[in-house]
């Protein structure tokens, strides 16, 4: 939940996700189609709180959870509920832009959220006190850093990859979009995208998606086990 791409090409759109986990947390499970109050919605499951980081919607819909907000903040547990299972609860909706105003935050540890709605894109964030959302232009690539994990200064660096990465794939594809969430960075394992940090916290799974206007398409890499899926959605059919 902790590095995220958007990467519009042509008449598609790539949503990339590295999840940087606590090795000891029971894995996920592979993404599998759940029946919703407002449809089929197909995502990973956390193996402790039942919760997930990144889903699609059959409604062509796509959302994705960061640690944190804009700042770093102050872990004071127990909190009401995981950040995974609100997020199930906001993207259980037409419209989870909408949604996430009217769900209740209190005692919900900060997070952000990367949200595809009806073709348009938002950036959600909940600090711990206030809610904001925001419409960003769709039309142009963006990366995400979760400030838990990364100062302003390893964002910006990480900002910096990205942009130099688009510069040498003027045509870039799913894969090479995935490739450079496995391998971006300069040989520091502790902020290169994929992370790893004494073995305790690392990038355990890396999840890309492709939307287009009929279908879309999710894949998934555990990084531990190296257990890999794709699972295609056709939008008319689900």
């Amino acid at each position: 939940m902790c590095t995220v791409t958007f990467l519009p090409v042509k008449d598609k759109i790539f949503i990339t996700s590295n999840r940087d986990e606590k090795v000891q947390r029971p894995a996920a499970n592979s993404p599998d189609i759940e029946k919703m109050s407002t449809g089929k919605m197909l995502f990973p499951k956390d193996g402790k709180a039942g919760g997930t980081w990144i889903a699609l919607h059959n409604n062509g819909n796509a959302m994705i959870l960061l640690n944190g907000a804009k700042e770093k903040h102050h872990h004071i547990p127990p909190y009401r509920k995981s950040r995974g299972l609100v997020f199930l609860d906001i993207f259980d909706a037409s419209f989870p832009s909408k949604r996430f105003l009217k769900t209740d935050l209190e005692n919900i540890e900060p997070f952000t959220l990367v949200i595809w709605d009806t073709n348009q894109l938002f950036e959600a964030r909940w600090d711990g006190e206030l809610a904001n959302i925001d419409e960003i232009d769709h039309t142009i690539p963006h990366i995400w850093s979760s400030a838990t994990l990364y100062d302003k200064e390893v964002i910006e660096k990480r900002e910096h990859w990205f942009n130099v990465w688009l510069i040498g794939n003027d045509n870039p594809t799913i894969e090479s979009i995935l490739l450079f969430h496995r391998f971006g960075g300069e040989g520091d394992e502790r902020n290169d995208l994929r992370m790893n940090r004494n073995g305790i916290l690392k990038t355990v799974s890396i999840t890309g998606i492709e939307l287009t206007a009929e279908k879309s398409v999710m894949y998934y890499h555990d990084m531990l086990t190296g257990i890999e899926s794709v699972n295609e959605w056709l939008f008319a059919k689900s």
